[in-house]
């Protein structure tokens, strides 16, 4: 299985048969001749770009996944998702999961593997936010997070978003600590790839991989 990331939360899983791709919004990309889908948790402009639904001009066989949020119509090869809900393509299981911003995270099964994509969801502790505000965003990340807990997820892709200050780390070490993923792959972090030493030396002799991304198009060989 190898991973490649694009840009901010855009990345690539390449399996045996299966190529998928998630939130991507810019930055190089080549797609495979595989099986592709494509998976669009929220419309946000930095998860979604329009441009991905031209892919099927070229690659008549593609599917999408997309948040009912994103507002595109569904079709043969567009499926539409609202949080807890379930969908197979082929031999792909898409479960989907609510999120503390917009749209979905997704628990995603192939080839054996399980994939968590958390999309926004994240304990987005804003600094300059009241304690009631800061209060209730804890709640509903571990509320969310307690849904997903007891899957075997070996791939984790969270948000480790530097605009955060202190609080930066708090959902990806509570992810790491409740969900025990195998390998976790920070994400949400733009350009900024020196909170991810940062990150990994804040959770302390981490109990699971978590991957040092350093630049775009970078590939990593997993399992």
């Amino acid at each position: 299985m190898k991973v490649e990331y694009i840009y901010h939360s855009g990345f690539t899983i390449e399996t045996e048969n299966y190529f998928l791709v998630f939130d991507y919004y810019k930055g190089d990309i080549k797609l495979k001749d595989k099986k592709i889908i494509v998976f669009s948790t929220h419309g946000h402009g930095d998860h979604f770009n329009p441009t991905i639904l031209k892919w099927q001009d070229d690659y008549p066989d593609i599917s999408y996944v997309l948040s009912s949020d994103i507002g595109v119509e569904p079709s043969k090869n567009i499926h539409i998702m609202s949080p807890y809900e379930e969908l197979k393509i082929d031999d792909v299981v898409v479960k989907s999961f609510d999120s503390t911003d917009l749209g979905l995270s997704l628990l995603i099964n192939v080839e054996g593997k399980n994939i968590f994509f958390a999309g926004d969801l994240n304990w987005w502790h804003w600094e300059d936010d009241s304690m009631d505000a800061q209060l209730k965003e804890e709640k509903d990340f571990k509320n969310e997070i307690a849904k997903i807990k007891g899957n075997n997820i070996d791939i984790a892709f969270f948000p480790v978003d530097p605009r955060l200050g202190d609080g930066y780390y708090l959902g990806g070490k509570y992810v790491i600590r409740e969900l025990k993923p195998k390998v976790f792959f920070p994400m949400h972090f733009v350009d900024k790839y020196n909170v991810i030493p940062k990150f990994i030396n804040r959770i302390n002799n981490p109990p699971v991989h978590i991957v040092e991304i350093n630049k775009q198009n970078q590939v990593f060989e997993i399992f």
